[in-house]
């Protein structure tokens, strides 16, 4: 018994060169037709999607009085690092997440985000 035949056994064989059954597109019931023609309340109500408020509360909390001098520290670094100052292999996660300035911005902007859930 080869190894094909033993995994085909198994397994469905598949094969590239086959060619595709096609149904025909001609056949349109008149559901079908009505369907295309009104949108549904549902889909209507899918395309409507809220703005994520996300962002826009982080940065602020990031600009707070709270995060500011963390926030500086981080982008200071960044500019750092950036400019080839930095030494090899620096990244600024320490500033990003031992120093707290993301945990600072979460903090601020949980209670924010949460009130405004429906």
């Amino acid at each position: 018994m080869s190894v094909t035949s033993f995994f085909s056994s198994f397994l469905n064989t598949v094969h590239g060169d086959a060619p595709e059954e096609k149904q025909p597109e001609s056949e349109t019931t008149e559901e079908e037709v009505a369907e295309a023609e009104e949108p549904s309340k549902e889909s209507e109500e899918e395309e409507v999607e809220a703005e994520d408020d996300h962002p826009i509360i982080l940065e602020e909390c990031k600009k707070s009085a709270a995060c500011a001098s963390l926030t500086r520290h981080f982008e200071h670094c960044q500019e750092k690092v950036q400019s080839g100052q930095g030494f090899k292999g620096e990244d600024c996660v320490e500033e990003l997440v031992i120093y707290s300035m993301m945990h600072c911005a979460d903090a601020c902007a949980a209670p924010k985000l949460f009130s405004k859930l429906k």
